[in-house]
Protein backbone atom coordinates (compact mmCIF):
# COMPACT_ATOMS: atom_id res chain seq x y z
CA UNK A 1 0.00 0.00 0.00
CA UNK A 2 1.43 3.52 -0.84
CA UNK A 3 2.77 5.48 1.93
CA UNK A 4 -0.05 8.29 0.81
CA UNK A 5 -2.90 6.03 1.03
CA UNK A 6 -1.61 4.22 4.40
CA UNK A 7 -1.61 7.97 5.73
CA UNK A 8 -4.94 9.07 4.49
CA UNK A 9 -6.19 5.76 5.69
CA UNK A 10 -5.43 6.27 9.22
CA UNK A 11 -6.40 9.83 9.08
CA UNK A 12 -9.69 8.77 7.84
CA UNK A 13 -10.26 6.66 10.73
CA UNK A 14 -9.46 9.96 13.08
CA UNK A 15 -11.54 11.89 10.88
CA UNK A 16 -14.55 9.62 11.29
CA UNK A 17 -14.72 9.62 15.30
CA UNK A 18 -13.78 13.11 15.12
CA UNK A 19 -16.39 14.05 13.03
CA UNK A 20 -19.03 11.36 15.19
CA UNK A 21 -17.75 13.00 18.32
CA UNK A 22 -17.95 16.70 17.35
CA UNK A 23 -21.45 15.37 15.71
CA UNK A 24 -22.46 13.79 18.71
CA UNK A 25 -21.37 17.48 20.80
CA UNK A 26 -22.45 20.04 18.14
CA UNK A 27 -26.35 18.43 18.97
CA UNK A 28 -25.85 19.92 22.45
CA UNK A 29 -25.70 23.67 20.71
CA UNK A 30 -29.66 23.62 19.59
CA UNK A 31 -29.88 21.75 23.20
CA UNK A 32 -28.31 24.36 25.49
CA UNK A 33 -29.53 27.39 22.84
CA UNK A 34 -32.96 26.70 23.14
CA UNK A 35 -32.54 25.95 26.82
CA UNK A 36 -30.49 28.96 27.87
CA UNK A 37 -30.34 32.44 27.33
CA UNK A 38 -27.68 34.21 25.47
CA UNK A 39 -26.10 35.25 28.80
CA UNK A 40 -26.01 32.36 30.12
CA UNK A 41 -24.66 30.29 27.13
CA UNK A 42 -21.66 33.04 27.23
CA UNK A 43 -20.82 31.48 31.28
CA UNK A 44 -19.76 27.85 29.02
CA UNK A 45 -18.48 29.73 26.39
CA UNK A 46 -16.42 31.63 28.67
CA UNK A 47 -14.92 29.03 31.07
CA UNK A 48 -14.47 26.18 27.87
CA UNK A 49 -12.05 29.12 26.77
CA UNK A 50 -10.37 29.28 29.91
CA UNK A 51 -9.79 25.81 29.95
CA UNK A 52 -8.39 25.55 26.36
CA UNK A 53 -5.79 27.70 27.82
CA UNK A 54 -5.01 25.75 30.81
CA UNK A 55 -4.66 22.51 28.96
CA UNK A 56 -2.14 23.92 26.56
CA UNK A 57 0.02 25.06 29.83
CA UNK A 58 -0.77 21.50 31.40
CA UNK A 59 0.43 19.49 28.63
CA UNK A 60 3.45 21.28 28.67
CA UNK A 61 3.76 21.17 24.62
CA UNK A 62 5.12 17.12 25.73
CA UNK A 63 2.63 15.38 23.40
CA UNK A 64 4.55 16.63 19.94
CA UNK A 65 8.19 16.22 22.22
CA UNK A 66 6.62 12.85 22.92
CA UNK A 67 6.71 12.32 18.90
CA UNK A 68 9.54 13.76 18.57
CA UNK A 69 11.76 11.83 21.06
CA UNK A 70 10.46 8.28 20.32
CA UNK A 71 12.44 8.80 16.83
CA UNK A 72 15.59 10.49 18.85
CA UNK A 73 15.73 8.26 21.45
CA UNK A 74 16.61 4.28 21.68
CA UNK A 75 14.52 3.38 25.03
CA UNK A 76 10.76 4.62 23.93
CA UNK A 77 9.43 2.89 27.23
CA UNK A 78 11.33 5.61 28.98
CA UNK A 79 10.46 8.14 26.99
CA UNK A 80 6.82 7.54 27.65
CA UNK A 81 7.23 7.32 31.47
CA UNK A 82 9.34 10.56 31.14
CA UNK A 83 7.17 12.30 29.71
CA UNK A 84 3.98 11.04 31.63
CA UNK A 85 5.45 12.13 34.62
CA UNK A 86 6.45 14.95 33.96
CA UNK A 87 2.67 16.37 32.75
CA UNK A 88 1.40 14.36 35.74
CA UNK A 89 3.32 16.33 38.36
CA UNK A 90 2.53 20.04 36.51
CA UNK A 91 -1.08 18.75 36.83
CA UNK A 92 -0.99 17.95 40.16
CA UNK A 93 0.79 21.09 41.22
CA UNK A 94 -1.75 22.81 39.59
CA UNK A 95 -5.18 21.59 40.98
CA UNK A 96 -3.79 21.70 44.25
CA UNK A 97 -2.50 25.53 44.07
CA UNK A 98 -6.30 26.23 42.12
CA UNK A 99 -8.56 24.59 44.43
CA UNK A 100 -7.17 27.01 47.33
CA UNK A 101 -7.58 29.84 44.80
CA UNK A 102 -10.76 28.58 43.82
CA UNK A 103 -13.04 30.85 45.46
CA UNK A 104 -10.91 33.83 44.58
CA UNK A 105 -11.11 32.89 41.32
CA UNK A 106 -14.92 32.44 41.23
CA UNK A 107 -15.67 36.05 42.99
CA UNK A 108 -13.07 37.45 39.66
CA UNK A 109 -15.62 35.93 37.42
CA UNK A 110 -19.08 36.19 38.85
CA UNK A 111 -21.69 38.17 37.09
CA UNK A 112 -24.31 39.43 38.24
CA UNK A 113 -28.15 38.17 36.40
CA UNK A 114 -25.89 35.30 35.17
CA UNK A 115 -25.63 32.88 37.89
CA UNK A 116 -25.05 32.88 41.76
CA UNK A 117 -21.73 33.73 43.07
CA UNK A 118 -22.17 30.15 44.99
CA UNK A 119 -22.76 28.31 41.24
CA UNK A 120 -19.62 30.09 40.14
CA UNK A 121 -17.66 28.49 43.38
CA UNK A 122 -18.92 25.23 42.06
CA UNK A 123 -18.11 25.76 38.40
CA UNK A 124 -14.75 26.44 39.15
CA UNK A 125 -14.19 23.41 41.45
CA UNK A 126 -15.31 21.15 38.50
CA UNK A 127 -13.52 22.47 35.86
CA UNK A 128 -9.85 22.32 37.99
CA UNK A 129 -10.71 18.59 38.12
CA UNK A 130 -11.88 18.08 34.81
CA UNK A 131 -7.97 19.89 33.63
CA UNK A 132 -6.23 17.31 36.03
CA UNK A 133 -7.92 14.65 34.68
CA UNK A 134 -7.65 15.65 31.02
CA UNK A 135 -3.81 16.19 31.80
CA UNK A 136 -3.31 12.87 32.74
CA UNK A 137 -5.10 11.15 29.52
CA UNK A 138 -2.61 13.42 27.05
CA UNK A 139 0.41 11.47 26.52
CA UNK A 140 -1.90 7.73 26.84
CA UNK A 141 -3.20 9.18 24.03
CA UNK A 142 -0.94 10.22 21.95
CA UNK A 143 0.92 6.42 22.88
CA UNK A 144 -2.34 5.40 21.02
CA UNK A 145 -1.43 7.41 18.11
CA UNK A 146 2.06 6.66 18.30
CA UNK A 147 1.64 2.85 18.72
CA UNK A 148 -0.29 3.34 14.94
CA UNK A 149 -3.39 2.15 16.89
CA UNK A 150 -6.39 5.02 15.74
CA UNK A 151 -9.39 2.47 16.48
CA UNK A 152 -8.84 2.35 20.27
CA UNK A 153 -7.95 5.96 19.81
CA UNK A 154 -11.31 6.48 18.33
CA UNK A 155 -13.18 3.99 20.03
CA UNK A 156 -12.20 6.12 23.65
CA UNK A 157 -12.80 9.17 22.12
CA UNK A 158 -16.56 8.09 20.76
CA UNK A 159 -17.01 6.75 24.59
CA UNK A 160 -15.95 10.03 26.02
CA UNK A 161 -18.61 12.07 24.24
CA UNK A 162 -21.09 9.41 24.24
CA UNK A 163 -20.87 9.50 28.37
CA UNK A 164 -20.65 13.54 27.87
CA UNK A 165 -23.95 13.80 25.65
CA UNK A 166 -25.81 10.91 27.48
CA UNK A 167 -25.26 12.65 30.89
CA UNK A 168 -26.65 16.04 29.36
CA UNK A 169 -29.50 14.39 27.94
CA UNK A 170 -30.13 12.64 31.37
CA UNK A 171 -30.46 15.86 33.40
CA UNK A 172 -31.94 17.83 30.93
CA UNK A 173 -34.58 16.13 29.86
CA UNK A 174 -34.65 12.57 31.76
CA UNK A 175 -34.81 14.26 34.94
CA UNK A 176 -37.34 16.60 33.98
CA UNK A 177 -39.38 14.29 32.96
CA UNK A 178 -39.08 11.87 35.62
CA UNK A 179 -40.47 14.19 38.20
CA UNK A 180 -43.32 15.42 36.12
CA UNK A 181 -44.44 12.16 35.35
CA UNK A 182 -43.74 10.96 38.75
CA UNK A 183 -41.40 8.13 37.38
CA UNK A 184 -39.33 5.83 39.97
CA UNK A 185 -37.14 8.01 41.69
CA UNK A 186 -39.14 11.08 40.92
CA UNK A 187 -38.82 12.06 44.85
CA UNK A 188 -35.27 11.10 45.27
CA UNK A 189 -34.68 13.45 41.93
CA UNK A 190 -37.01 16.63 43.57
CA UNK A 191 -34.96 16.73 46.59
CA UNK A 192 -31.56 18.36 44.39
CA UNK A 193 -33.12 18.49 41.14
CA UNK A 194 -32.07 22.27 39.48
CA UNK A 195 -34.23 22.75 36.59
CA UNK A 196 -31.79 24.04 33.44
CA UNK A 197 -28.67 24.54 36.19
CA UNK A 198 -26.15 25.27 33.56
CA UNK A 199 -23.79 23.10 36.43
CA UNK A 200 -25.10 19.98 34.97
CA UNK A 201 -22.89 20.61 31.87
CA UNK A 202 -19.72 20.64 33.84
CA UNK A 203 -20.40 17.25 36.23
CA UNK A 204 -21.41 15.68 32.46
CA UNK A 205 -17.77 16.91 31.45
CA UNK A 206 -15.78 15.52 34.33
CA UNK A 207 -17.51 12.09 34.55
CA UNK A 208 -16.61 11.57 30.66
CA UNK A 209 -12.94 12.85 31.68
CA UNK A 210 -13.17 10.00 34.79
CA UNK A 211 -14.39 7.45 32.48
CA UNK A 212 -11.40 8.01 29.97
CA UNK A 213 -9.00 7.82 32.06
CA UNK A 214 -10.39 4.61 33.11
CA UNK A 215 -10.23 3.12 29.70
CA UNK A 216 -6.64 4.00 29.35
CA UNK A 217 -5.80 1.83 32.67
CA UNK A 218 -3.81 -0.11 29.83
CA UNK A 219 -1.79 2.58 28.71
CA UNK A 220 -1.00 3.63 31.86
CA UNK A 221 -0.30 0.46 33.52
CA UNK A 222 2.75 0.23 31.26
CA UNK A 223 4.33 2.92 32.82
CA UNK A 224 8.08 2.52 34.72
CA UNK A 225 9.38 4.75 37.51
CA UNK A 226 12.36 5.22 35.57
CA UNK A 227 12.99 9.15 35.93
CA UNK A 228 15.81 10.28 34.17
CA UNK A 229 16.40 13.93 34.67
CA UNK A 230 19.06 14.24 31.86
CA UNK A 231 16.15 13.01 29.37
CA UNK A 232 13.56 14.93 30.99
CA UNK A 233 15.90 18.23 30.61
CA UNK A 234 16.54 18.00 27.49
CA UNK A 235 12.85 16.94 26.31
CA UNK A 236 12.13 20.39 28.67
CA UNK A 237 14.05 22.29 26.34
CA UNK A 238 12.38 21.05 23.24
CA UNK A 239 8.80 21.47 24.50
CA UNK A 240 9.08 24.82 26.36
CA UNK A 241 9.08 26.90 22.69
CA UNK A 242 6.10 24.50 21.91
CA UNK A 243 4.49 25.21 24.67
CA UNK A 244 5.32 28.66 24.27
CA UNK A 245 3.85 28.32 21.26
CA UNK A 246 0.30 26.34 21.74
CA UNK A 247 -0.33 28.28 24.52
CA UNK A 248 -0.04 31.19 22.26
CA UNK A 249 -2.24 29.88 19.61
CA UNK A 250 -4.85 28.46 22.30
CA UNK A 251 -4.73 32.64 23.17
CA UNK A 252 -5.44 33.15 19.44
CA UNK A 253 -8.29 30.81 19.63
CA UNK A 254 -10.48 31.76 22.76
CA UNK A 255 -9.01 35.04 24.14
CA UNK A 256 -11.41 37.47 21.74
CA UNK A 257 -14.58 35.65 23.67
CA UNK A 258 -12.42 36.64 27.02
CA UNK A 259 -12.43 39.79 26.03
CA UNK A 260 -15.71 40.09 24.91
CA UNK A 261 -16.76 39.47 28.21
CA UNK A 262 -14.12 41.97 29.83
CA UNK A 263 -13.99 44.59 27.47
CA UNK A 264 -17.77 45.17 26.60
CA UNK A 265 -20.69 46.91 28.89
CA UNK A 266 -21.96 44.51 31.88
CA UNK A 267 -25.36 44.66 30.22
CA UNK A 268 -24.37 43.16 27.06
CA UNK A 269 -21.11 41.77 27.61
CA UNK A 270 -22.80 37.84 28.29
CA UNK A 271 -24.94 38.19 25.32
CA UNK A 272 -22.62 39.44 22.92
CA UNK A 273 -20.14 36.43 24.35
CA UNK A 274 -23.38 33.91 23.62
CA UNK A 275 -23.64 34.92 20.03
CA UNK A 276 -20.55 34.50 18.64
CA UNK A 277 -19.66 31.62 20.79
CA UNK A 278 -23.01 30.17 19.45
CA UNK A 279 -22.10 31.08 15.60
CA UNK A 280 -18.38 29.79 16.28
CA UNK A 281 -19.99 26.43 16.60
CA UNK A 282 -20.76 26.21 12.36
CA UNK A 283 -17.19 26.86 12.08
CA UNK A 284 -16.67 24.13 14.43
CA UNK A 285 -17.30 21.77 11.41
CA UNK A 286 -13.92 22.90 9.32
CA UNK A 287 -11.89 22.33 12.47
CA UNK A 288 -13.04 18.61 12.77
CA UNK A 289 -11.08 17.96 9.83
CA UNK A 290 -8.42 20.39 10.91
CA UNK A 291 -8.03 18.19 14.11
CA UNK A 292 -8.44 14.66 12.48
CA UNK A 293 -5.65 15.44 9.62
CA UNK A 294 -3.27 16.72 12.67
CA UNK A 295 -3.92 13.24 14.64
CA UNK A 296 -2.82 11.42 11.78
CA UNK A 297 -0.22 13.98 10.18
CA UNK A 298 1.94 14.69 13.65
CA UNK A 299 2.98 10.95 14.37
CA UNK A 300 3.51 10.22 10.60
CA UNK A 301 5.29 13.26 9.76
CA UNK A 302 7.99 12.36 12.78
CA UNK A 303 8.01 9.14 11.88
CA UNK A 304 8.84 9.50 8.05
CA UNK A 305 11.23 12.33 8.71
CA UNK A 306 14.40 10.27 7.49
CA UNK A 307 12.71 8.84 4.41
CA UNK A 308 14.34 10.32 1.11
CA UNK A 309 11.67 11.65 -0.34
CA UNK A 310 10.54 13.55 2.82
CA UNK A 311 9.86 16.53 1.46
CA UNK A 312 8.13 15.93 -1.66
CA UNK A 313 5.57 13.20 0.20
CA UNK A 314 5.11 16.71 2.52
CA UNK A 315 4.91 18.83 -0.30
CA UNK A 316 1.99 16.31 -2.05
CA UNK A 317 0.10 16.16 1.58
CA UNK A 318 0.12 20.05 1.85
CA UNK A 319 -1.64 19.84 -2.00
CA UNK A 320 -4.18 17.43 -1.36
CA UNK A 321 -4.83 19.28 2.20
CA UNK A 322 -5.30 22.69 0.52
CA UNK A 323 -8.27 21.24 -1.89
CA UNK A 324 -10.07 19.73 0.77
CA UNK A 325 -10.04 22.22 3.56
CA UNK A 326 -11.32 24.55 0.44
CA UNK A 327 -14.32 22.19 -0.32
CA UNK A 328 -15.44 22.25 3.22
CA UNK A 329 -15.05 26.05 3.18
CA UNK A 330 -17.17 26.28 0.53
CA UNK A 331 -19.64 23.69 1.05
CA UNK A 332 -20.24 25.41 4.68
CA UNK A 333 -20.98 28.86 3.34
CA UNK A 334 -23.28 27.32 0.40
CA UNK A 335 -25.36 25.63 3.16
CA UNK A 336 -25.17 27.83 5.99
CA UNK A 337 -28.67 28.62 5.71
CA UNK A 338 -29.44 25.10 6.59
CA UNK A 339 -26.72 25.07 9.70
CA UNK A 340 -27.83 28.13 11.14
CA UNK A 341 -30.73 25.48 12.56
CA UNK A 342 -28.20 24.42 14.87
CA UNK A 343 -28.17 27.26 16.61
CA UNK A 344 -31.95 27.69 16.82
CA UNK A 345 -33.93 28.52 20.15
CA UNK A 346 -37.77 28.00 21.04
CA UNK A 347 -38.10 31.96 21.53
CA UNK A 348 -37.96 33.92 18.39
CA UNK A 349 -36.23 36.63 19.68
CA UNK A 350 -33.73 34.71 20.78
CA UNK A 351 -33.67 33.08 17.69
CA UNK A 352 -33.21 36.19 16.11
CA UNK A 353 -30.86 37.53 18.21
CA UNK A 354 -28.13 34.81 17.67
CA UNK A 355 -28.68 34.69 14.11
CA UNK A 356 -27.82 37.98 13.98
CA UNK A 357 -24.29 36.76 14.22
CA UNK A 358 -24.20 34.66 11.51
CA UNK A 359 -22.35 37.37 9.39
CA UNK A 360 -19.03 36.33 11.34
CA UNK A 361 -18.86 32.43 9.68
CA UNK A 362 -17.24 33.16 6.60
CA UNK A 363 -14.70 35.16 7.77
CA UNK A 364 -14.19 32.63 11.30
CA UNK A 365 -14.30 30.11 8.36
CA UNK A 366 -11.19 31.47 6.51
CA UNK A 367 -9.62 31.86 9.50
CA UNK A 368 -9.24 28.23 10.26
CA UNK A 369 -8.38 27.06 6.77
CA UNK A 370 -5.28 29.75 6.81
CA UNK A 371 -4.77 27.84 10.78
CA UNK A 372 -4.85 24.70 9.18
CA UNK A 373 -2.66 25.50 6.50
CA UNK A 374 -0.29 26.91 9.36
CA UNK A 375 -0.63 23.15 11.79
CA UNK A 376 0.36 21.62 8.44
CA UNK A 377 3.34 24.18 7.71
CA UNK A 378 4.63 23.96 11.29
CA UNK A 379 5.96 20.80 10.95
CA UNK A 380 9.29 22.33 9.33
CA UNK A 381 10.52 23.54 12.60
CA UNK A 382 9.65 20.44 15.32
CA UNK A 383 11.53 18.13 12.62
CA UNK A 384 14.27 20.16 12.31
CA UNK A 385 14.39 20.89 16.74
CA UNK A 386 14.00 24.78 15.60
CA UNK A 387 10.53 25.22 18.23
CA UNK A 388 11.72 28.52 19.07
CA UNK A 389 10.19 29.60 16.01
CA UNK A 390 7.11 28.01 16.90
CA UNK A 391 7.58 30.22 19.81
CA UNK A 392 8.40 33.49 17.25
CA UNK A 393 5.41 32.98 14.98
CA UNK A 394 2.90 32.30 18.09
CA UNK A 395 3.72 35.09 19.47
CA UNK A 396 3.69 37.62 17.18
CA UNK A 397 -0.02 36.39 16.79
CA UNK A 398 -0.64 36.48 20.30
CA UNK A 399 0.57 39.86 20.61
CA UNK A 400 -1.31 40.81 17.68
CA UNK A 401 -4.96 39.19 19.04
CA UNK A 402 -4.52 40.93 22.34
CA UNK A 403 -3.56 44.41 20.96
CA UNK A 404 -6.23 44.76 17.81
CA UNK A 405 -9.08 43.28 20.37
CA UNK A 406 -7.88 45.80 23.40
CA UNK A 407 -8.14 48.57 20.35
CA UNK A 408 -11.41 47.23 18.52
CA UNK A 409 -13.80 45.20 20.62
CA UNK A 410 -15.11 48.45 22.37
CA UNK A 411 -16.53 49.74 19.34
CA UNK A 412 -16.93 46.90 16.78
CA UNK A 413 -17.70 43.81 19.68
CA UNK A 414 -17.70 40.38 18.10
CA UNK A 415 -17.70 41.52 14.91
CA UNK A 416 -14.24 42.77 15.20
CA UNK A 417 -13.04 39.33 16.84
CA UNK A 418 -13.90 37.21 13.81
CA UNK A 419 -11.64 39.73 11.24
CA UNK A 420 -8.71 39.64 13.90
CA UNK A 421 -9.00 36.20 14.24
CA UNK A 422 -8.58 35.66 10.61
CA UNK A 423 -6.00 38.56 10.22
CA UNK A 424 -3.88 36.98 13.02
CA UNK A 425 -3.94 33.20 11.57
CA UNK A 426 -3.50 34.60 7.88
CA UNK A 427 -0.45 36.33 9.44
CA UNK A 428 1.11 33.08 11.56
CA UNK A 429 0.62 31.26 7.76
CA UNK A 430 2.66 33.52 5.57
CA UNK A 431 5.63 33.96 8.19
CA UNK A 432 5.57 30.01 8.79
CA UNK A 433 5.95 29.67 5.20
CA UNK A 434 8.65 32.76 4.25
CA UNK A 435 10.65 31.32 7.67
CA UNK A 436 10.29 27.25 6.82
CA UNK A 437 11.43 27.78 3.10
CA UNK A 438 14.58 29.41 4.22
CA UNK A 439 15.50 26.79 7.09
CA UNK A 440 13.75 23.92 6.06
CA UNK A 441 13.08 23.89 2.69
CA UNK A 442 9.83 22.03 1.42
CA UNK A 443 8.37 22.20 -2.45
CA UNK A 444 5.47 23.36 -2.16
CA UNK A 445 3.32 24.30 -5.01
CA UNK A 446 2.68 27.44 -3.95
CA UNK A 447 1.14 28.91 -7.53
CA UNK A 448 -1.09 25.72 -7.30
CA UNK A 449 -2.07 26.61 -3.51
CA UNK A 450 -2.72 30.20 -4.53
CA UNK A 451 -5.05 29.54 -7.23
CA UNK A 452 -7.23 26.90 -5.04
CA UNK A 453 -7.41 29.44 -1.80
CA UNK A 454 -8.11 32.10 -4.31
CA UNK A 455 -11.00 30.21 -6.21
CA UNK A 456 -12.31 29.53 -2.95
CA UNK A 457 -12.91 33.11 -1.72
CA UNK A 458 -14.26 34.20 -4.70
CA UNK A 459 -16.89 31.27 -4.52
CA UNK A 460 -17.86 32.07 -0.72
CA UNK A 461 -18.38 35.97 -1.66
CA UNK A 462 -20.53 35.25 -4.24
CA UNK A 463 -22.49 32.38 -2.26
CA UNK A 464 -22.85 34.68 0.91
CA UNK A 465 -23.14 37.87 -0.28
CA UNK A 466 -24.08 38.42 -4.12
CA UNK A 467 -26.45 35.31 -4.17
CA UNK A 468 -27.55 36.11 0.01
CA UNK A 469 -26.95 32.68 1.27
CA UNK A 470 -29.54 31.21 -1.57
CA UNK A 471 -28.90 27.36 -0.82
CA UNK A 472 -29.37 26.57 -4.59
CA UNK A 473 -27.30 28.92 -5.96
CA UNK A 474 -24.34 28.48 -3.36
CA UNK A 475 -24.49 24.62 -3.87
CA UNK A 476 -24.62 24.61 -7.92
CA UNK A 477 -21.11 27.11 -7.26
CA UNK A 478 -20.00 24.51 -4.77
CA UNK A 479 -20.02 21.69 -7.66
CA UNK A 480 -18.67 23.91 -10.00
CA UNK A 481 -15.94 24.32 -7.50
CA UNK A 482 -15.55 21.09 -7.06
CA UNK A 483 -15.36 20.10 -10.65
CA UNK A 484 -12.69 22.27 -11.48
CA UNK A 485 -10.46 20.67 -8.62
CA UNK A 486 -11.35 17.42 -9.88
CA UNK A 487 -10.72 18.17 -13.62
CA UNK A 488 -7.22 19.87 -12.30
CA UNK A 489 -6.00 16.73 -10.14
CA UNK A 490 -7.41 13.64 -11.75
CA UNK A 491 -4.46 12.20 -13.59
CA UNK A 492 -2.21 12.48 -9.97
CA UNK A 493 -4.79 11.04 -8.36
CA UNK A 494 -5.34 7.86 -11.25
CA UNK A 495 -1.71 7.32 -10.58
CA UNK A 496 -1.86 7.72 -7.05
CA UNK A 497 -4.50 5.00 -6.45
CA UNK A 498 -2.88 2.80 -9.11
CA UNK A 499 0.39 3.19 -7.62
CA UNK A 500 -1.45 1.84 -4.51
CA UNK A 501 -3.16 -0.84 -6.29
CA UNK A 502 -0.15 -2.14 -7.72
CA UNK A 503 1.69 -2.86 -4.26
CA UNK A 504 -1.30 -3.65 -2.41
Amino acid sequence: MSTLKKFAGQTAIYGISTVISRFLNFILTPIYVGLYPAKVYGILTTLFSWASILNAILSFGMETTFFRFLNKHGNKRKVYSNTFFTVAVVAVAFTIIALFASQGIARWMYRENVASLEDYKIFIKLFIWILCIDALSVIPFAKLRADGRPIKYATIKLINISCFVGINLFFLFIVPLAIKNGWPLSSFFEQWFRHAWVGYVFIANLVASIVTLLLLLPELLQLTFDIDTRLISEMFLYSFPVLIANLSFIINENSDKLFLEKLLPGDVASTQVGIYGACSKIAIFLSIFIQAFRLGAEPFFFSYAKNRNAGETYAKIMHYFIIAISLIFVALVANIDLLKYFIRSHDPDQRILYWSGLQVVPVLLFGYVSLGIYMNLSIWYKLSDQTRYGLYISGIGAILTIVLNVIFIPKYSYIASAWISLFTYFTMMVLSYILGQKNYPIPYNLKKALLYLILAILTVVLSFNVFQRNIIAGNVLLVIFAAIAFFKERKELLQIMGKGNERS
